[in-house]
């Protein structure tokens, strides 16, 4: 069985229904669920068929269904769907190991956008990359975000891990989309949204696990300059950012911060297996991403808007500083050829353009870029 999960609207009904000879099931409808409750004569009556179970959470026992399916019924290939992931343990008792293969749909990355007859990047960072918000971008209203953050609040996190005081969380949620890409301590916002700091970290679980934040672990081997402990936090989308920090006209360094987001999201979609972390010392001399390729050495990557900017690259230099053996790029929109730049004594670091880094990411983890 296929596990599709993503942020809600992000398309997985959409592609449910667009696959040939799927059987579709909605199990928001009271009809379907109903059917459900006798798993075995339901999938008893689909043998050999392809099905969809659209927002299967929304079932009482979803991992129940779904373990059945699989161990009993092995000539129906089921894709399943949710808001959340497997490991929202109120409702999913089993995550299904060894018997599933997940699939996260993250909002719209380069490829779509020619799908979507939209290739101006700038307006995929300014509108944000959720598919029927960005098609109806010119007439988006601020009211569609709020709309959206309230239906995540009732049907997501409400249903699947029942936290109480919204106002605490929404609050928390509108404190760290506005941060989106600093450092994250807890403490911080324990005080605004008038929680206790283990509450504010249990909030913050809620958001890794329904793919709302994603938490960027420091890379560091311990030293004394290094910070080793702080996460940073990413919002899941640039629209939401923009919507939270009250943006209304585009500005070059919003672009800057608006890219970074961009290459993340680009490497969740396109390789999964990458893990990123970041690095920043104690002097604040930072580069936005590392990844720690075990026997291939380091790759230290850093997000920069316009090949203007280029002599902007303390964090790159010192980094290349600490671990000379590391590979170190930057990446840009857009650029005709790959060059070589020099970063202080007889260290080199390469740009380059997103293709390219989802090119060298996919060799460096064995395998083609998706």
């Amino acid at each position: 069985m296929v596990w599709l999960h993503g942020v809600r609207r992000i398309g997985k009904t959409t592609l449910c229904r667009s696959l040939d000879e799927v059987v579709y099931f909605d199990c928001e409808l009271p009809s379907v669920r109903q059917q459900l409750d006798a798993p075995e004569r339901f999938f008893g009556d689909l043998r050999g068929a392809r099905v969809a179970l659209d927002e299967i959470h929304r079932l009482q026992r979803p991992s129940e269904v779904l373990k059945i399916a699989a161990d009993h019924f092995p000539d129906i290939r089921v894709i399943a769907t949710g808001s959340s992931t497997l490991a929202a343990k109120a409702k999913f008792a089993d995550t299904l190991t060894g018997r599933k293969t997940s699939l996260w749909l993250t909002p719209i990355m380069s490829h779509d956008l020619h799908d979507f007859q939209a290739e101006h990047l700038p307006d995929r960072l300014w509108y944000g990359g959720i598919p029927p918000l960005f098609l109806e971008r010119e007439r988006a209203q601020p009211e569609e975000y709020e709309e959206w953050l309230d239906s995540f609040w009732a049907r997501d996190v409400q249903e699947l891990f029942r936290l109480e005081r919204r106002g605490s969380f929404m609050r928390f949620v509108e404190l760290l989309v506005v941060n989106s890409g600093g450092i994250f301590e807890a403490t911080t916002y324990a005080g605004p949204c008038e929680v206790s700091r283990t509450t504010i970290s249990n909030y913050l679980g809620v958001l890794e696990e329904t793919r709302v934040a994603h938490i960027i672990r420091p890379y560091s081997t311990r030293r004394a300059t290094e910070i080793v402990g702080a996460p940073k936090v990413y919002a899941f989308d640039t629209g939401f950012v923009r919507h939270a920090r009250g943006l209304t006209e585009p500005r070059s360094e919003d672009y800057g911060a608006f890219w970074e987001h961009y290459v993340l999201n680009e490497i969740q979609a396109r390789v999964p297996g990458a893990r990123p972390h970041y690095w920043r010392t104690k002097q604040r001399q930072e580069v936005d991403f590392v990844f720690d390729l075990g026997e291939r050495g380091l790759l230290a990557v850093e997000c920069k808007w316009s090949e203007g900017s280029l002599g902007e690259l303390r964090g790159l230099r010192a980094f290349k500083n600490a671990y000379p053996a590391a590979a170190a790029v930057v990446v840009v929109p857009s650029l005709s050829r790959e060059y070589t730049i020099g970063l202080g004594g007889a260290q080199q670091g390469r740009v380059i353009d997103l293709e390219g880094l989802i090119t060298r990411l996919a060799q460096q983890q064995g395998g083609p870029a998706a």
